[in-house]
């Protein structure tokens, strides 16, 4: 994943990849919200959001698909500069169109840009295998000390944009911005890509685990998948075990879950192939034909796509002691 800075020209875009890439898959936004706010909920996310505010002094979001909101409005580190650009009708929706931009962008890799005042933003994608979920988002700093030529060239750009402000208080607020080197930036943007491979692997357990407000049919299904999930388990069984007609169960289980039948009994056999495999003697063949997979060929394809490697690659990183 790439995630150097920008070049200083404002508002551009991190150079791109000679041929780009397809755009990934998305949950709707409407699950994502759902699922964004379980992981904000979760206690690993709780103690990394404390961890990364107190180490680096920087605000950090969590943000659903196509929230377009300010994401580091009322964050505890939210710059002072930010924070009063906010206030104001025209400047708050040139932030807004930003980060826009940066949604856009980040969909398959971290991306860095920059607003008009020089305070970068990055974004970084968490995805479940092929799905867009989220994005980890920081920023809102400098990368060399600020200048009263830049403070200058962004009070030009207020003014075009017909923003009527204090500028002696925006000066001082200007000059509060937080720098850092470009260094130092790439590596936060890394352990932020790091911790979105976390948040992708509790994505994946909670969209296994689903809402626990659901109907008694529907949970009374998952019991079922989850005891029978190692077998050739077919919809039709699955609904005739809840006393449902396999359409109106199809229906009903998509609507609850948000994943169709075959996508969700993959997901309960991979997650149980991953705890098979922490297990150093088990062979990933193996696990695959325990977790109920019938081929090598659908379990290597089917893995790829859930969890967004090979499983070979998931066990060394698992085993190896030199893994980051």
């Amino acid at each position: 994943m790439s995630s150097s800075v920008l070049p200083s020209a404002p508002s551009q875009p991190l150079p791109a990849a000679a041929a780009p890439a397809p755009a990934p898959s998305r949950l709707s936004p409407q699950q994502s919200r759902t699922l964004v706010g379980q992981l904000r909920r979760s206690q690993v996310y709780r103690d990394y959001e404390q961890a990364f505010r107190e180490t680096t002094g920087m605000p950090i979001a969590l943000r659903p698909i196509e929230a377009f909101d300010l994401p580091h409005h009322g964050d505890p580190k939210e710059s002072p500069f930010c924070a009063l650009m906010s206030t104001f009708n025209h400047s708050c929706a040139a932030c807004l169109q930003l980060q826009k931009r940066v949604e856009e962008e980040a969909q398959l890799e971290p991306k860095t840009l920059k607003c008009f005042a020089g305070m970068c933003d990055s974004a970084v994608p968490v995805r479940v295998g092929e799905n867009l979920i989220a994005f980890l988002q920081t920023g809102q700093i400098l990368l060399h000390a600020p200048k009263q030529t830049d403070f200058s060239k962004a009070t030009r750009e207020l003014i075009k944009l017909g923003t009527q402000i204090d500028l002696k208080r925006l000066e001082e607020a200007y000059f509060q911005s937080r720098v850092i080197t470009k260094k130092q930036y790439e590596s936060i943007v890394r352990l932020l890509t790091i911790f979105a491979q976390h948040l992708s692997a509790l994505s994946n357990q909670l969209m296994v685990q689903g809402a626990a407000a659901e109907s008694p049919a529907i949970s009374r299904a998952r019991a079922f998948i989850a005891e029978h999930h190692a077998d050739e388990l077919s919809l039709t069984e699955v609904a005739r075990s809840v006393n449902m007609s396999a359409f109106y169960f199809c229906k009903s289980f998509k609507k609850a879950t948000g994943m169709t039948f075959t996508d969700y009994l993959a997901r309960v056999r991979i997650e149980k192939v991953k705890n098979l495999l922490l297990n150093p003697h088990k062979r990933v063949s193996e696990a695959a034909y325990e977790a109920g997979f019938q081929s090598l060929s659908q379990f290597n394809r089917v893995f790829r796509r859930i969890a967004g490697e090979s499983p070979t690659t998931f066990r060394d990183r698992l085993h190896t002691p030199a893994a980051r």
